[in-house]
């Protein structure tokens, strides 16, 4: 028996074996769903100063990559070039928290990278059979990949060799990503007139992110992500909702320029971007596979959004839902029931257009909720519009409370199927329900634990 003082080692997941396989089962259909696609990691150089923690999220890359991700990683060095530099008996020069590059801080700037990116090559490329890397063989790839220009002066003072990121040759970038190897991006940019310019890892992760038109941004630091007033952790926000956080945080600090290299990054085409803490092991797999993950999430919800329905969106749903009422896929719902019952809705607005919508019934004595008149607009079926609204419902209803969800349909009991849901009889339905239950309609019954 634990005693409240020793953790109960007989039920964490590392050695409970059902645990593991639970995870691993569950993880499936990320795995699945991320194969494939393009996904740029920052490391900080702040992640790199610990060997041990290194180590870790060097294998989660691995593993990554044996998955099927197309991986690029950039990197940071700001706390070992600090070093370099005094070490050296020069001063650390910032403006407005931009190294200013002198030509002899320059020089310790590439010694610096010079030395991390072949400790990550290394690293990247062991095989030992005791190690989690065993039989990876992973490939690593580096090169003038980023073009550079210099920041010039900046308020009188010339920041000499440090640089912008002008142009990422993008298609190099991807055809060593198509034979499988891992690029690996330094914080180094070189000029068509051969100089080179110390950059910032924050504007080579989000620069390369928007040019490979990458699935994922994701930036390690500090903190996991971005707070609410109440200091707890926002697990996604909106484009604009980051865009407002940056107006509370230090001009010159790691959060805001993390934050800042996010919200370009979403603004000019990244569809996700994710800031995890490289102080928690393995952040990395569970921001991606699991369901809540454990950082924050930016998406630009501007153009298109799952929402709450209002009044105003009775109209829209009206339309979209007659056809397949006349049809006999859902229920007909008169106007004023629907105006009665739009708190129970969920819509897709895809600039002013609702595209989708469903509704989600609360039975509290029974713990669980209903899922009905799920409709997608003809025009974007298949585009994973009914997933998204699948989704919301289902976190609504776990703030709920809710254990499970369920769902009465006629003519798509395939679609619930491969989401998961499990058929059952009308005599599992709350008792409320049941009393409703259309014999004429015949609906199939079908559950799914929340």
């Amino acid at each position: 028996m634990n005693d409240g003082n020793q953790p109960d080692l007989k039920n964490t997941p590392q050695t409970d074996p059902s645990q593991q396989v639970y995870w691993f089962r569950h993880s499936a259909p990320y795995i699945h769903a991320y194969r494939g696609r393009t996904v740029v990691i920052l490391l900080p150089g702040e992640v790199l100063t610990d060997r041990k923690r290194t180590s870790t999220i060097v294998q989660d890359i691995a593993l990554l990559s044996s998955l099927g991700l197309k991986l690029v990683v950039a990197f940071g060095a700001r706390p070992q070039i600090d070093e370099h530099l005094l070490q050296k008996g020069l001063s650390v020069n910032l403006h407005h928290g931009m190294r200013i590059t002198g030509s002899e801080d320059l020089s310790c700037v590439t010694e610096v990278v010079g030395r991390l990116r072949s400790e990550l090559e290394a690293r990247l490329s062991m095989g030992l059979s005791s190690s989690p890397m065993h039989g990876a063989a992973l490939q690593v790839s580096s090169g003038n990949f980023v073009v550079a220009r210099p920041v010039g002066v900046v308020d009188g003072i010339d920041m000499c060799h440090t640089g912008l990121v002008r142009k990422v040759h993008a298609e190099s970038i991807h055809q060593h990503l198509g034979m499988g190897h891992i690029v690996l991006l330094p914080t180094i940019g070189y000029s068509p007139t051969g100089e080179i310019f110390n950059l910032s890892c924050e504007d080579v992760a989000s620069s390369v992110a928007v040019a490979l038109k990458a699935d994922k941004l994701i930036l390690f630091g500090q903190d996991p992500g971005v707070y609410d007033p109440d200091g707890k952790l926002l697990r996604e926000i909106s484009l604009a909702q980051a865009a407002q956080q940056l107006e509370f945080l230090d001009k010159d600090s790691e959060p805001r320029r993390r934050l800042f290299s996010v919200c370009r990054a979403v603004q000019n085409g990244v569809s996700r971007a994710h800031m995890i803490s490289y102080h928690q092991d393995g952040a990395l797999l569970h921001e991606l596979f699991t369901r809540d993950g454990v950082g924050t999430l930016v998406t630009d919800e501007s153009y298109d959004e799952i929402r709450p329905a209002t009044i105003d969106d009775v109209g829209g749903i009206l339309a979209l839902i007659r056809p397949l009422e006349e049809q006999g896929v859902l229920v007909r719902r008169s106007r004023e029931l629907l105006e009665r019952e739009i708190g129970n809705f969920i819509v897709d607005d895809r600039d002013g257009a609702i595209i989708a919508c469903a509704a989600l019934y609360v039975f509290p004595d029974e713990n669980c909720a209903e899922l009905a008149c799920v409709a997608v607009r003809p025009n974007y079926a298949r585009q994973g519009r009914g997933d998204k609204l699948l989704t919301s419902a289902e976190k609504r209803a776990r703030d709920a409370g809710m254990r499970e969800l369920f769902v009465l349909t006629t003519q798509t009991s395939h679609w619930f199927i491969e989401r998961g849901f499990r058929p059952a009889t009308v005599g599992q339905l709350p008792v409320a329900k049941q009393s409703m239950y259309n014999l004429q309609r015949n609906s199939k019954v079908f559950v799914k634990s929340l």
